[in-house]
């Protein structure tokens, strides 16, 4: 059912769709809930959601300040920019509203700031806090920094040549040759001597991980298939499972903490708004 929010018309469609946005996240976040609680759920977020950016939207505009034209002007070249790198450019018919829809993001931005200004940051001992009370989110698993030469087989190469191919940077190897040198040679993924950084177990394919988790720096592997083909790895240095340490994670926290007090500060403004605006469900005329 269409909305009147101070006046203004919201749409049945608005809040359709704002339903379509959010419904898959709520379906995950409320699996063991029964469908018909999580629809009802769907149905007064998306309400919620549509009124509080339309009050904040009014508020913005009511304001007299103007809009800095060069302002404006930067912002509209950011947009036309990214917009032709995705699809040409935008058609001159869009060029008026895509003007005031950049106007009315600027003082909706603008309004936010103001309303965030005076939230302070954290204090080292909020994030030393929060990092002692969640230490589990900094959990880092075992990881492994490791190259490898590979011939592929595929529609264009069969076994027997990939496995030749291999087979001569075996031979290679085995007269003294580095590692990356024979692999930026034979390789079918040359360059940086077959490096591939560090990762962790679930990262590459199960094969290449029952190898390469099983070796010792400096060692080389033997050859060995995987579905893309065949292989010699390297592991160059392992990383055990740890945490994150507090230096490490600082700023992040400190960044994900003042921006919780900031989504406080706006949420707060948002209930003060709401507290005194006027929403009305309006019939839809008959046909």
């Amino acid at each position: 059912m269409p909305l009147m929010v101070n006046g203004e018309r919201v749409e049945d469609s608005v809040l359709r769709e704002e339903e379509r946005v959010i419904r898959p996240r709520l379906i995950e976040a409320m699996a063991d809930e029964d469908p018909a609680v999580v629809e009802d759920r769907v149905r007064t977020w998306a309400r919620e959601n549509v009124i509080e950016r339309i009050l904040l939207r009014q508020e913005a505009l009511a304001d007299p300040e103007p809009v800095p034209p060069d302002v404006i002007e930067a912002r509209l070249r950011e947009v036309n920019e990214q917009s032709a790198g995705q699809s040409g450019c935008i058609a001159p018919y869009d060029a008026g509203s895509l003007r005031k829809e950049v106007e009315v993001r600027f003082r909706i931005d603008r309004l936010v700031n103001r309303i965030t200004a005076k939230v302070a940051a954290p204090k080292g001992k909020d994030v030393s806090d929060y990092y002692v009370k969640n230490r589990e989110q900094f959990a880092m698993p075992e990881t492994i920094h490791a190259a490898h030469i590979v011939k592929n087989v595929d529609e264009t190469t069969d076994e027997a040549t990939a496995r030749a191919g291999v087979e001569a940077a075996r031979e290679a190897l085995a007269s003294g040759r580095p590692f990356a040198e024979v692999a930026d040679e034979f390789s079918d993924c040359p360059g940086r001597g077959g490096d591939l950084g560090f990762f962790a177990r679930g990262q590459m394919v199960e094969e290449f991980e029952e190898v390469v988790f099983g070796m010792k720096p400096g060692e080389v592997s033997g050859i060995f298939r995987t579905p893309f083909g065949f292989h010699i790895a390297t592991v160059i240095e392992r990383r055990p499972a740890g945490h994150r340490t507090l230096a490490e994670v600082r700023d992040e926290i400190a960044a994900a903490l003042h921006q919780q007090k900031r989504d406080k500060a706006v949420e707060q403004f948002l209930d003060r708004l709401m507290a005194r605006a006027t929403v009305e469900e309006v019939a839809e005329a008959v046909r």
